[in-house]
């Protein structure tokens, strides 16, 4: 979830972005067809500013899927989502109609949200999401050396220019409250992300621990083309036509799109796509009334070693 908020802000600001660019221009047009623009999320997540705290429950583990996350939005208690919607009014100066039916009625209204915030990870962030893990992924491996060659000091220290540890206080620039320990719960949950930015963002919410996101590191490439080099090897093993619909695959497209950009027969191509999926190199994902086609962790690592 710590994905969905940012990233819905920046798919609805209408702005450029000189790292996401590729993706704004696949997703935001799928995104204002199904009318998500003007949703729950819409109202939830303005231009700027606050985002209510429900939105990103703690992750029960270190890796948890987004319908466990879902149902945790959906069992938020009342009274939470009620003080969240006031602390958002508080900043907009007023809720929207959504938010106001929400504040009245949490319990009636949450599946609704959490009905549309499924249709936008199935939009924007499912048929990605074998890449956007493995920058996650990457940045975790990464600070869990860090700090145990060099501590966890050194580990705070190269999140971000604006996190600094100082003796036994972790220092944010431009935070307007203190976290003091007694008061702010148990631990501090450090969770990467490649839409959270420039700087990093807190969530605290007692008793659940405090939640520090901060910009993973390798997000700059994460939408740069990948050479196809050598994947050619594959062609012996997967057959020609597969092996060129993985690599075509380099972002996600329909049946049609990829039988326009091949030359294969639309026909073909679904039979290709069906048995790369059984393979597990390929996910499927419904995008209004066509179904997008995504390589999948394993195809990235088989076109990788092929490449190398």
């Amino acid at each position: 979830m710590w994905e969905v908020a940012p990233g819905f802000r920046l798919l609805t600001s209408g702005s450029a972005h000189p790292v996401h660019g590729p993706w704004i221009a696949q997703v935001r047009p799928r995104v204002l067809a199904a009318g998500l623009d003007r949703g729950w999320l819409a109202e939830l997540i303005g231009p700027c500013g606050y985002v209510p705290d429900f939105l990103t429950p703690a992750p029960a583990g270190p890796a948890p899927g987004p319908a466990a996350e879902r149902d945790a939005i959906a069992a938020t208690p009342a009274a939470r989502v009620r003080r969240d919607l006031d602390h958002l009014a508080a900043h907009q100066g007023h809720l929207g109609p959504r938010l106001t039916a929400l504040h009245a009625d949490p319990a009636a209204r949450l599946p609704r949200l959490v009905e549309e915030i499924e249709a936008y990870w199935e939009l924007a962030l499912a048929p990605y999401w074998a890449r956007i893990r493995a920058v996650l992924d990457a940045d975790v491996l990464h600070r869990a050396r860090t700090a145990a060659e060099h501590g966890t000091g050194h580990l705070f220290d190269s999140l971000h220019t604006s996190v600094r540890w100082d003796a036994d206080t972790l220092r944010l620039v431009r935070r307007k409250r203190d976290m003091p320990r007694r008061s702010a719960g148990t631990g501090l949950l450090l969770i990467p992300s490649v839409f959270t930015g420039p700087g990093p963002r807190t969530q605290v919410r007692p008793p659940e621990p405090p939640q520090l996101a901060y910009p993973a590191r390798g997000t700059g490439a994460l939408w740069e083309r990948r050479p196809a080099a050598g994947a050619g090897a594959l062609a012996p093993v997967l057959g020609r036509s597969r092996t060129l619909l993985l690599i075509e695959l380099e972002a996600p497209a329909s049946t049609t799109g990829l039988a326009r950009r091949t030359g294969l027969s639309p026909a073909a191509v679904s039979q290709c796509l069906t048995a790369l999926r059984g393979a597990g190199l390929v996910s499927a994902h419904r995008s209004g009334r066509c179904v997008l086609y995504a390589r999948t962790a394993a195809a990235e690592t088989l076109l990788g070693a092929a490449a190398g």
